[in-house]
């Protein structure tokens, strides 16, 4: 059994977390993914804490599973023609260079529909093009600041700040995968390749507005911005005895059995708490009554009475302890694995099932440069040729490093 993209060529030209988001999520439904690297690799492979050897970082590691690496340097006119002749054997090419760059590296949608006219060339940008900020450039924290993202902090805490992990770039990078699969169906229908423009700032403004907008939907407004309850600042996990759990009690049936939980039933019909609305309008009380509720008994004691009234709860992890969560465990999507290069290591495995088939696990990181003579191979170079490419400086390979 083989992935939903089995048989997909890509030709990743994209660096640190963004687009490689977005081509692992393509490599781990079966896509071939080539990920072309400069002689310095991918900046990731020196971010994100200290690895065992220079180049292979932890976090490289996890966002690079199932991945060729082709190092070449693309300043090197013959570089470029190896990278056409590669292009012509793709279906996909992902990139998060500024447009810029790739006119001046000769890697922009127009030259490689030349060389591919069935690809389908997808720009992760952050700006969409056409407005005063189209070129300018973007990380994540840019784009959770303009986008609204880190404002939200501020309208719930007094003070704007960054989510501490990388969203930005994780939602645009799915969703770039995602609109290249509405890509390659359409091209199944016309038999054409087309440009894909993935604008991050507009992405993230969009889910922050429709989150947040509320009342401001209507001109003019029938009221101030911002869903009250995920703004809250007691919206966290709640102390309980000897840690924290959990929980969330939306519905009247779920609310009702919080209560009974916490041997309040009275407040069933209290007409601040009584229904969705009445919560809802009196948002910081009933955030107020949830946190102090808790703290008498252990976790694991809470656990049990929610399960029973079935109210939603769970425990709270830290990133060591998802790594023992019998869930996570049971399901596959943490595993122990020997790097053939690395050691023993933690591979993170398909969070998601397809009952039509899954691609095998994938393949760990490569080292940079490490499939660079046979993916030239592969896509019609000769030997002399690749040799050739070797001698001027415009392949380099693993051995190299």
């Amino acid at each position: 059994m083989s992935g939903p993209l089995h048989g997909i060529r890509v030709l990743d030209l994209s660096s640190v977390v963004v687009g490689p988001v977005c081509t692992g999520a393509l490599a781990e439904h079966g896509a071939e993914v080539i990920k072309v690297e400069s002689p310095e690799g991918d900046l990731l492979r020196r971010l994100g804490g200290r690895g065992r050897t220079p180049g292979m970082s932890g976090k490289f590691l996890n966002f690079n599973r199932g991945k060729r690496s082709l190092c070449l340097d693309l300043k090197n006119p013959a570089a470029k023609a190896a990278l056409l002749r590669i292009a012509a054997t793709c279906d996909v090419l992902v990139t998060n260079i500024r447009p810029g760059a790739q006119k001046r590296l000769g890697v922009h949608a127009e030259a490689m529909a030349d060389a591919a006219p069935r690809l389908i060339h997808c720009t992760i940008a952050g700006f969409a093009s056409g407005g005063p900020y189209a070129g300018k450039p973007a990380y994540d924290t840019v784009i959770q600041g303009v986008s609204g993202v880190a404002g939200c902090f501020e309208d719930s805490e007094g003070k704007p700040r960054y989510v501490p992990m990388l969203v930005a770039d994780h939602v645009c990078g799915l969703i770039a995968a995602q609109v290249i699969g509405f890509a390659l169906y359409r091209r199944e229908k016309t038999g054409r390749g087309e440009a894909l423009e993935i604008p991050m700032f507009e992405n993230m403004a969009a889910f922050v507005l429709m989150e947040h907008m509320g009342a401001m939907t209507f001109d003019p407004p029938v009221g101030p911005h911002g869903d009250q309850r995920v703004l809250s600042p007691e919206a966290r996990p709640l102390a309980t005895a000897d840690g924290y759990i959990c929980l969330s009690a939306n519905t009247d049936a779920q609310a009702h059995g919080f209560f009974d939980a916490i041997g309040r039933p009275e407040l069933k019909t209290d007409p601040r708490f009584a229904t969705v609305a009445a919560r809802t309008a009196n948002t910081k009380d009933y955030f107020a009554l949830r946190a102090s509720a808790l703290a008498g008994r252990p976790t694991a004691e809470w656990l049990e009475i929610f399960e029973r009234l079935d109210v939603p709860a769970m425990p709270y992890n830290t990133v060591p302890s998802l790594l023992r969560d019998p869930q996570l465990l049971a399901s596959g999507l943490v595993n122990r694995e020997a790097h053939p290069t690395e050691g023993e290591t933690w591979r993170i495995g398909p969070p998601n099932r397809l009952s039509g088939g899954m691609e095998p696990p994938r393949a760990p990181a490569p080292r940079l440069g490490a499939d660079g003579a046979s993916v030239l191979a592969e896509s019609g170079l000769s030997a002399m040729e690749i040799a050739a490419l070797r001698e001027s400086g415009a392949l380099i390979e693993a051995a190299e490093r």
